[in-house]
């Protein structure tokens, strides 16, 4: 069976909630994930449009952050609803760790999509400083 996603894992030194508040504000999402979008507009509170490319869609953020969890979720192909899936943990000794799971698009390949992931995930770190 061919992938259907990617997941890439990173460690860092700042704490959880650093990283997390980073990521719940979804104004912060062309700063690092710029593949993924140029600029977010807020509908109401858990919903936001992305435009990409002259292109607009709506995004469900949904958000815990006492699981260190955000998401963003979009309608996909075939009325499927899926996206990233971020999760925050704490390391036992101090920092965290960063893991992001992504569909694989219909034309990007497997290793592609890791490439801008991980990039994705530097970014992060860099923006959390």
């Amino acid at each position: 069976m061919a992938p259907q996603t990617v997941t890439r894992a990173t460690e860092c030194d700042f704490e959880p909630g650093s990283i997390y508040n980073v990521l719940a504000e979804a104004n912060n999402l062309p700063k690092w994930a710029p593949v993924f979008a140029d600029a977010v507009q807020r509908i109401d509170d858990g919903r936001y449009r992305v435009t990409k490319s002259g292109q607009a869609f709506d995004i469900e953020i949904p958000r815990n952050p006492t699981a260190g969890t955000v998401d963003y979720i979009r309608e996909m192909a075939n009325g499927k609803r899926g996206g990233a899936y971020l999760r925050v943990m704490p390391r036992p000794l101090g920092g965290c760790t960063i893991v992001m799971t992504v569909p694989i698009g219909p034309t990007t390949n497997e290793s592609e999509v890791a490439k801008v992931l991980e990039q994705e995930l530097a970014d992060l770190i860099q923006l959390a400083r």
